[in-house]
Formats: C-alpha cells, sequence, structure tokens
C-alpha cells in the first residue's frame, strides 16, 4: 500500500475520532451521560456505530475518554511556573480559588463532577482525578516545605487529602442552589486550611 494511502487512512480514522469525541463532549455537557444514546453520538458526529465501538468500545468508553480530555484542559490551565519564586503558598492558595471558579463551568460540572463517578464507578474516577491533579499538588507542597513556609510533612499523603477537599468542594459546589455564594465559603474553608499548614 502507497504511503500517501496509508496516511490517509490514519487521517481519517483520527478525523473519525476527534468527531466523535466532539460530538460526545457536546450531548454529554448538554444532556448528561444517561440521556444520551449511542444513536445521537454518531448522529452527531456523522459516523457510523460500528466506528464508534470501533475506536471507543462504546459510549461508556467515549465518555471516559472525554472525560480525560476534559481533566487534561482543566488540570493545563493552572500555571505552576512561579512556584520557586518565593511564596509557593501563596501560589497554592491563588490555584485554590481559580480551580473552584473552573469547577463553575457546566461542561466540568456535568462531566467531570456528576456524571464521571456514576458512569465510571469511584476508584476509576478517582485515580483519573488523582493523575491529573495529585501531581500538581504535590509539586506546591513540596516547594512550600523547601522554602520553609510549610513545616517538613508526609507530602504525597497530605497532596492525597488535599486533592480529596478540592473534590469535594467542587461536588458540593455542582450541587448546590447558589453557585456563587458556595464558591465563596468553599474558598474561605479551603484557604483556612492552607494558611493552617504555614510554619
Amino acid at each position: 500500500m502507497p504511503v500517501s494511502e496509508r496516511r490517509t487512512q490514519a487521517e481519517r480514522r483520527a478525523s473519525t475520532r476527534a468527531a466523535l469525541m466532539a460530538a460526545g463532549r457536546a450531548l454529554f455537557a448538554e444532556r448528561g451521560y444517561e440521556n444520551v444514546s449511542s444513536e445521537d453520538i454518531v448522529a452527531t458526529a456523522g459516523v457510523t456505530r460500528g466506528a464508534l465501538y470501533h475506536h471507543f468500545d462504546g459510549k461508556r468508553g467515549l465518555f471516559a475518554a472525554v472525560y480525560e480530555q476534559v481533566e487534561a484542559e482543566f488540570v493545563a490551565q493552572f500555571d505552576f511556573s512561579s512556584l520557586d519564586a518565593g511564596d509557593p503558598l501563596g501560589v497554592l492558595i491563588a490555584a485554590v480559588d481559580q480551580f473552584l471558579l473552573l469547577s463553575m463551568e457546566s461542561e466540568v460540572q456535568r462531566i467531570a463532577l456528576l456524571d464521571a463517578p456514576a458512569v465510571l464507578g469511584w476508584e476509576e474516577w478517582h485515580e483519573i482525578e488523582a493523575r491529573y491533579g495529585l501531581g500538581l499538588i504535590e509539586a506546591g507542597l513540596s516547594a512550600a516545605v523547601d522554602a520553609g513556609q510549610v513545616a517538613p510533612v508526609p507530602v504525597p499523603e497530605l497532596a492525597l487529602m488535599l486533592l480529596g477537599a478540592l473534590i469535594e468542594a467542587a461536588l458540593q459546589l455542582a450541587r448546590a442552589e447558589d453557585q456563587d455564594e458556595a464558591r465563596t465559603r468553599s474558598g474561605e474553608a479551603l484557604r483556612a486550611l492552607l494558611e493552617g499548614l504555614r510554619a
């Protein structure tokens, strides 16, 4: 098979996958996982049902891929490049406010917070949450310890506990009737938690 033809097939596969991802993401965000059928997805993507199963092994597999995409984009919005600038704890505290603000986005709430635990199960959901967010928290805590802002602590364990606190705050936010008030209250609580670590 000519190289040009192989490239064309690879491009077609990539295009089909991208169309399924875009369709699934839009539909899951708008309607929620339970209210989206496989037929809805393939019709919106303009592909066959077989393509959905070939690329993602069905609706659940597509949802898992979409959720990972949302998580990766979410985490990419945080800039921890200034951790070594003298106030890493301040960077962490500012990141908490940014985290809560981003958690108010309807797509994040529906896909990552409300549907993902139910669709994927708690263990798989938590593993993905940890894979994307835990490293940032550990880096921030380690830098704060190195700077003398935080007393020496078991960083991996504390980072996991802080991740849990952030996730719980985001879940409360997603379910709150008054999300602005919930964000304010959660922000105050999380900032107090981090300020309490100061040496």
